[in-house]
Parts: C-alpha cells; structure tokens; sequence
C-alpha cells in the first residue's frame, strides 16, 4: 500500500494470550507526532494476511473497507485476528465471552499507543460488524462509536436457527470459508488449521440454553451510548437485516439507520469496498465523532431506507415507519395465474366457510433439491408448495415495516417446518400461462418456523411483529389445528399496479433458490400438514401498507 506505514505487532491479553495484529498508518516525516490519529478498528478471523488480496465476488471475507483510503484521509486502521485464528494464539470460540472481551482490551491497547488520539471507531461488514456490535456491548471506555455494515446482533436467531430450523449458513461458512481462509492465506503466511468444529457445536445446541447465552450480547446493547450508524441491506434478509435493525432499536445514544438499496449480495460486498460510498456515507459519520469535525452527519435522518421496486429513498423520524396492519386472508378459490400445488387465494375479506383447509404432504415425489422441481423454464420452486395469491392490485401498494403470517396448522407429526416466502407476481401473457410457464415474480421477503418452537413472548412482541423465545420444544398433538405466528424479515417494496400478492409456504427450500441460506430438510420431517383457512381458523398475511 503505497503511503501507508504497514506494522505486524502481538499484543498480550489479560490472560497471556497473544493476538496479532496489523496496523496501517499514514507515513509521518520523522517521528510521529503523539496522538495524531484516531483509529478505525476491524477484527474477524479471516487473517489480516488477506487484506491485499485483489477485490473478487467469491472473497466474500473482503470486508474491511477501503483501508489505504481510510489511511489517506488521517486515520490509523488496525486489524486483528481475533484469538485461535490467523497469527493470533489460543483457541477459537465464536463470539464467545473471551473473545468480547479481548475486544475490550484491544481498544483500550489502541487508545494508550503514542500515535493514536485515544478514540477508536469500529469498522467493517458481516463478522466485522458483528463484531463491532460485540465492541459496543463491552463498553470500553475509548471506544467511541461504531458503524456496523450489515451484521446481526443475535447469532442463535440469525445465523444458526433462523426461526427454530437449523439452517446450511453456518456450516457452509465456517467450512468452505474460514477454514480454507486460514488454511491458504495469501502472501505466504503461515498456514493455520481450525481444530474448532462450529458444525458439531452448533447442532449440539438446537435452543437457546448455556452454550447461546454465552455468545448472547444483545440485551446489553440497551446500556450503549455511544454513536451508532446502523447500515443495513434489504438483499441480506436472510442474515444480518433483522440484526441491523434491532440493534438500532435497542442502543440508547445518538443512533442512526440506514438500509441500502443494493439488490444481491455482491453488490453489497462492492458497496462497502467502494470509496464512493465510504466518501458519501461513513467518512461524515466517523469525521465527527473521532477527529470532532463539523459534518453533515448530524442533520441526516434517523432512518432513511430505499423502497425496493422503486426509485424512492424515504426517510423517517422512527422504525418501524407508520404504516396500517392490514390482513390478507388465505382461501380455497383458484386464481388461475400460477402453476403450485393448489393455486390459493389471497384476499382482504374475511373468510365464512366454517370449514376449508389445504393439505399437502412432504417431501413432494416431484422435489429435486429441497422443494424445486424443473418446469418448462427450468428450476421451479414455485410448482411443488402451496401459494396464496391476490388479485390484481388496482393501484401501487407500498409496504414499509414488519409483517407475519398467522398460520393454524395442524400436522400428521409432533414436529414440523413452515418456510414462507412472500413474493411480488408480475402480469404474465395468456400464451405463456397456458404453456405452463411460471409468470415472473420477485421475493420480497421470508419467514421461517419450527412448530414446536411456536412461543412468542408477549411482552417483546407487537401485531405484526411477534419475537419467539425458543426456551424449549413443545411437541405438536398430531391432528391438532395450532395456531403459529411466523414472523417475516423487515421490508420496503413496491408492489406496482397490476401485480399481485403471493405468499408461498412449504417446510423446504433450497440452495437453487435460497443460495448458502436454505436449510435442512431431515428424514424426520416426512408427513402431511394442513392449512386451515376457515372463519373458525383464519390463518391470515399481516402486512404493513404505507398507502393506508
């Protein structure tokens, strides 16, 4: 890095362990003077060795942000290698409460060193900003403030079992990521095997017990006061949205959110590692609180977010925005616009049968991998579920918020999954529906349910928004309609005029269309769910619509 002062350095932690890091400072005549620069701090376990690997799609570890750039502008950048990978020593232990702490003390070892002015920002995306959450939840005392780019603050509900059902995300990453990152590090570092087995733990620990309230700093995010820029990405549904979101909400000091437009993951990836966007939107924030610069930071809304579907960045005093509950109820009647397993109806007005259910039984003899078939087109993962669908909407409908799906269900097992997709139907020619053709469609947003792990708390919950409390399995009564609250990621979009409103429910997914954020589908999940959808039983889409 051309102009940029490059040292590799261990520092000891209170219990003797020694972490590596690296430190980028801006090239100083002579000495450098005392408490020049503040600094921007990253740490992960994806080796500092990695930061000059050319920028690529498949690096998806590539997320410190543009690190001479941030030198350039005046600010020391350090990056350490959080204990038991890279050069540093000890034993891995994912977020657990000796690696929070190593935090701690590595912003107090940065605020002490001759260079630095004695405030530390965090800095980074995915585990960086994760981290940075952890940072903010140990409250050292020079740390002040973070800016975490899409990262979640509960790793049981958002990386491990979204929802109760164990999900691929974490077993893909830590084998197919960290690993062979350590493993292979570029510039001829020295090679480092993981013995920690994240696969192994993670299966062992299906619900929130000893093992989670270790790795849990979320509830300790209501004593921050320090600034914070949450930043988070409506293609990251899957992950870290919910994440970004409900740390904003929780931290009590100056705070501020914003949900970026980028439409899949790379182009997050590219978004973060864009200069542009680091000029635009972080330098202010990081400008002003650790070199004190007047910034138009402080003017900017507390919540500014891109509307998918549309051109329109709307910004808000408060999230959730204002927006109206309104119901969408699932029925029996055809709609004749796409080809599932029933072709449901979607509707506004309230159901009077006293009794209308669909059934469907799983796993579908027609499933390739997960819940897709193959259709005239292709992939299908629309052609084996079941789907609800609206009519054509006579006028744009913009929905900005939480929403759920109320479901009773009833079940041949004691146990089963619920994965729903709500997706946005475009028009589709007549010649196309009648070759079978599946009209084009984007999903909008997703939930995901294990029955047994149906409690919700009631005191942290709203309509609309109901937060689960996993503290153990209730088995379902085979045959017994129960009603579930599935609750589905936040969302802003448009659905345009002439579109319609479809919710897509099955108890699978898969890698063709859910990427590395499918989930398990287990021998043990063979059997045959129903859908009641009667007045007695009005299972019912609570969607937040911004036009009411």
């Amino acid at each position: 890095m051309k102009d940029v002062d490059v040292t590799d350095v261990v520092v000891a932690m209170s219990d003797g362990v020694k972490l590596a890091a690296r430190i980028y400072r801006p090239q100083a005549d002579g000495a450098a003077r005392a408490g020049q620069w503040p600094t921007l701090f990253a740490a992960s376990p994806y080796r500092f060795d990695n930061d000059e690997v050319p920028e690529a799609g498949m690096f998806l570890w590539h997320e410190t942000g543009p690190i001479a750039w941030y030198v350039a502008q005046g600010y020391a950048y350090v990056h350490v290698d959080v204990r038991g990978s890279g050069r540093s020593e000890g034993d891995y232990g994912f977020f657990d409460r000796r690696e929070r702490r190593d935090l701690y003390e590595m912003i107090e070892w940065i605020a002490a060193q001759p260079w630095s002015n004695g405030k530390v920002g965090g800095i980074g995306h995915s585990y960086y900003a994760t981290s940075q959450w952890c940072m903010a939840a140990e409250r050292p005392p020079h740390l002040a403030c973070i800016a975490p780019y899409d990262g979640h603050v509960d790793i049981f509900r958002g990386w491990a079992y979204p929802g109760g059902v164990p999900g691929k995300f974490l077993n893909e990453w830590w084998n197919n990521n960290v690993r062979p990152t350590n493993q292979f590090p570029a510039n001829g570092g020295p090679s480092r095997l993981l013995p920690f087995d994240l696969s192994f733990e993670v299966a062992q620990h299906p619900h929130l017990d000893a093992f989670w309230a270790e790795r849990s700093f979320v509830d300790a995010l209501s004593d921050v006061t320090i600034p914070v820029y949450s930043i988070g990405v409506w293609c990251k549904l899957d992950l870290h949205l919910a994440g970004n979101i409900l740390g904003f909400e929780k931290v009590a000091g100056p705070k501020k959110l914003l949900i970026s437009g980028a439409p899949h993951m790379s182009a997050a990836q590219a978004e973060f590692e864009s200069i542009d966007f680091h000029r635009r939107v972080l330098l202010p924030f990081y400008d002003r609180y650790l070199k004190g610069a007047y910034t138009d930071y402080e003017a900017r809304p507390a919540v500014e977010y891109a509307v998918r579907n549309s051109k329109d960045v709307v910004q808000q005093p408060q999230w959730p925005p204002a927006a109206a509950n309104r119901p969408f109820y699932l029925g029996d009647a055809k709609t004749e616009s796409v080809t599932s397993l029933n072709d449901g109806a979607l509707s506004e007005a309230p159901p009077k049968s006293a009794e209308s259910a669909t059934a469907y039984s799983y796993p579908d003899h027609l499933w390739m991998l997960g819940h897709v078939t193959f259709g005239p087109n292709g992939p299908d993962g629309v052609a084996r579920v079941l789907t609800f669908t609206s009519a054509p909407l006579p006028d744009n409908m913009t929905m900005s918020g939480h929403a759920e799906l109320i479901l009773h269900l009833s079940s041949t097992g004691p146990d089963t999954d619920v994965i729903v997709k709500l997706s946005a139907q475009a028009p589709q020619a007549p010649e196309d529906r009648a070759r079978g053709v599946q009209p084009p469609s984007m999903v909008v947003t997703k939930g995901w349910l294990r029955a047994s792990c149906r409690a919700v708390d009631p005191a942290a919950s709203r309509e609309g928004a109901p937060v689960l409390t996993f503290g153990g399995p209730q088995p379902l009564q085979p045959g017994k309609p129960y009603e579930l609250r599935v609750p589905l990621m936040p969302m802003a979009y448009r659905f345009a005029k002439g579109s319609r409103i479809r919710v897509e429910i099955a108890c699978a997914d898969s890698p063709i269309t859910d990427a590395v954020f499918s989930h398990h589908f287990t021998p043990d999940r063979a059997g045959t769910d129903t859908i009641h959808h009667s007045a007695v039983f009005p299972s019912r889409l609570l969607l937040p619509v911004a036009d009411a």
